[in-house]
C-alpha cells in the first residue's frame, strides 16, 4: 500500500496493522517535523529520540549545546532500535506524553535506509 503522508520519505517495506502507525493507520500528521537518534526503546510500542542544537548567550556571545528529548510512537513496520537515526512527525496526542510518530529511518548520511 502507497499512502501519501505528506512528508519526502520512503515507505516501510513491511506491512503492519497498528491503528497508530503513519503509514498504515488512521493517524495525520502535522506541524514540526525533526531527524533525531533513538536513546531508548524500553517501553511497549514507544521510543526515546533525542536531537541536540546549539543555544547563543548573549552575555557571553557564545554557545551552550542542548538537546530535545521527545516519546514518539514505534510502529513495527518500522521498528526502530537504540542507535538508529529516525524522522519523527508530529500528530495528534497518542497518550499522555507521546505527540510524536516515527516516520522512517535514515542511515547515518541523512539518506532513507534503503538508498545505502
Amino acid at each position: 500500500m502507497r499512502k501519501n503522508i505528506g512528508i519526502n520519505v520512503e515507505p516501510p517495506e513491511k506491512e503492519c496493522k497498528d491503528p497508530k502507525c503513519a503509514w498504515h493507520g488512521k493517524i495525520a500528521l502535522r506541524g514540526m517535523v525533526f531527524t533525531g537518534v533513538v536513546k531508548s526503546t524500553k517501553s511497549h510500542s514507544t521510543a526515546i529520540v533525542e536531537w541536540g542544537y546549539n543555544k547563543l548567550i548573549p552575555k557571553y556571545e557564545s554557545y551552550e549545546r542542548r538537546k530535545t528529548r521527545v516519546t514518539a510512537h514505534n510502529p513495527p513496520c518500522i521498528h526502530a532500535r537504540e542507535g538508529n537515526k529516525v524522522v519523527v512527525a508530529e500528530c495528534r496526542p497518542l497518550s499522555k506524553t507521546k505527540h510524536f510518530v516515527i516516520v522512517s529511518k535514515t542511515d547515518v548520511s541523512g539518506l532513507p535506509a534503503s538508498k545505502k
